[in-house]
């Protein structure tokens, strides 16, 4: 999750029909926070894309459906790869689902190998994944990822040790909370963490593993301060509305590039890592 990021799957606000006529209305239901701007969404993820590209990505657009709901720009979270090719994931918000069976096609068509699918009803989401390393995963139970979904994980990844890690309630199941909401992987050694919110065991774990964390500042938990990209190279991509988290990074010896986050990121609840399904790092 760490090494240099070489291919990046995307999926702009236009593709996601936040111009549709209609589409946009739907905001509450989805847990957003107020009616999507578009034409300030799509110039934010432009600049989310030129920041990918200029780190040395290859930038792949999901392509586009008319089933596709607000929620398909956060494309991390519908499938996981793995060194034996991805893993279609069953989210557990229903609107997504068909999110997985979009992924699937573009893989077959990008020849990207399937090792498996989880099925319901086990459910399962990206963003409750993060590999500590290339035999260990540590999965987030919660709403969006309960047990089914890890024993599913489990039986498709031989040789892979798969570690639950348990999620609070937060605010409760219409919440995006998800383990990337309160960790994210900077290199193999560094965990930029929203520490009061991360279970006892998963902080021990992390320790036991010399772990060295950075924590967010609590005042930018709100504007996903916790959810950064690594580029690889010691370089991040993150939110410039987290002004102190950010710097916070940089004092570490971090590069940090930024791109405003406000109709795309904030309003919905996904960051950097939610907008972005890595298919090819090394």
């Amino acid at each position: 999750m760490v090494a240099r990021l070489r291919r990046v799957l995307v999926c702009s606000p236009r593709t996601a029909r936040w111009d549709t006529h209609g589409q946009p209305d739907h905001w509450r239901e989805l847990g957003f926070r107020h009616a999507p701007d578009f034409s300030t969404a799509q110039a934010q993820h432009q600049e989310l894309c030129r920041q990918l590209k200029a780190a040395g990505a290859e930038i792949v657009e999901l392509p586009a459906s008319p089933e596709l709901s607000l929620d398909a720009v956060y494309t991390h979270d519908p499938s996981v790869i793995t060194d034996r090719g991805m893993v279609i994931l069953h989210p557990g918000k229903p609107n997504r689902v068909v999110e997985a069976k979009i992924h699937k096609k573009l893989c077959h068509d990008l020849g990207i190998s399937i090792l498996g699918e989880v099925k319901s009803p086990a459910v399962a989401e990206a963003g409750d994944i993060v590999w500590l390393g290339s035999r260990t995963l540590l999965v987030g139970c919660g709403y969006r990822t309960n047990a089914a979904g890890i024993f599913q994980l489990r039986a498709l990844l031989e040789g892979v040790e798969v570690i639950t890690s348990p999620l609070p309630y937060g605010s409760g199941p219409s919440a995006c909370l998800h383990l990337m909401s309160l960790m994210s992987l900077l290199d193999e050694h560094t965990a930029l963490v929203d520490l009061p919110w991360l279970a006892v065991e998963t902080v021990e774990l992390l320790k036991a593993r010399h772990f060295r964390f950075i924590e967010i500042d609590a005042s930018e938990r709100d504007t996903l301060a916790c959810n950064v990209l690594a580029l690889g190279e010691r370089r991040l991509l993150a939110l410039e509305e987290n002004h102190r988290t950010n710097e916070r990074l940089r004092a570490a010896g971090f590069e940090v590039l930024t791109f405003p986050g406000s109709e795309l990121c904030i309003n919905g609840g996904g960051g950097p890592t939610c907008l972005t399904r890595p298919v090819l790092r090394g």
